[in-house]
């Protein structure tokens, strides 16, 4: 199991990442969060087999299709989240 925290930025608020994150993640079935930055950016805690956490952050690069990603920070972590994936609140 591999688990990350992602930092996206870039045109990343108001098009609807967060949902669109959140929708591929269940699809794949990942657990984790994604949630707005104060400072424009998109942050979100990925986990599950490496693979398919790899290809997640590879759909991070594109992003919905009214996103402009400019840059993508990758963080291995320690911790796991919960089960499911969820949007949180702006942090």
């Amino acid at each position: 199991r591999r688990t990350v925290r992602v930092r996206i930025e870039g045109r990343v608020q108001g098009v609807g990442f967060r949902y669109w994150m959140e929708q591929a993640a269940r699809d794949l079935g990942l657990d984790g969060w994604v949630r707005n930055r104060r400072d424009g950016g998109v942050e979100a805690m990925i986990s599950g087999p490496p693979d398919t956490v790899a290809g997640m952050i590879g759909r991070c690069y594109r992003g919905p299709p009214a996103a402009r990603v400019d840059f993508v920070k990758v963080l291995e972590e320690g911790e796991v989240p919960p089960a499911g994936f969820e949007v949180r609140p702006t942090a």
